[in-house]
């Protein structure tokens, strides 16, 4: 293998959504040819992410960084061309004159920094409530009724929402667990 040296990290431009195809192509590649020897690792910045569904908690990842892929690689003769042929990659971001530039050491601890919180953090909630969403209660004493959102809460996950009970508007505090959209 050649010296750590001169690896250096890029970023390849795929088609949003893809990443994880490329990333598993150029793995294979690594696999079973000579790639292994210029391309150290490839990477796909993601963060755990969950949404609400149908009173269910679903977890997900999510990429930081739609339509990129990073690489850390020593590119050197047909090896930036095996890559820009890679199915589903665009070119390398910041070409000049057909010659990938590599990106800063500063910018790459940056972005391992983000990924390395991110998946410290956990998960993120996607809220998929809004003010003025009209909602149902479906869980607790008060299913069955019909509300507005007044206040989302996305740290404590709950939401103020005003339901008509017996003629009158009544403020609820309740999870998002127990609502969904209407």
């Amino acid at each position: 293998m050649s010296e750590s040296a001169n690896y250096k990290w890029y970023v390849l431009r795929a088609i949003s959504g893809k990443e994880n195809k490329v990333k598993e192509y150029i793995d294979a590649e690594i696999k079973n040819s000579d790639l292994g020897q210029y391309v150290a690792q490839v990477l796909i910045p993601t963060e755990k992410v969950y949404q609400i569904r149908n009173g269910k908690k679903i977890t997900k990842e999510r990429s930081c960084m739609p339509g990129y892929v990073l690489v850390e690689a020593n590119l050197i003769g047909e090896i930036p061309h095996r890559l820009r042929d890679t199915p589903n990659v665009l070119g390398f971001l910041g070409e000049r004159n057909n010659v990938p530039t590599p990106i800063r050491p500063s910018e790459v601890n940056r972005i391992l920094g983000t990924v390395d919180e991110l998946q410290e953090a956990g998960e993120e909630m996607l809220t998929p409530y809004a003010v003025n969403d009209s909602v149902k209660v479906v869980f607790g004493p008060f299913s069955g009724f019909s509300g507005i959102i007044e206040d989302v809460n996305v740290e404590k996950r709950k939401l103020k929402v005003m339901v008509m009970i017996f003629g009158r508007k009544t403020p609820l505090e309740l999870s998002f667990t127990q609502v969904e959209k209407e």
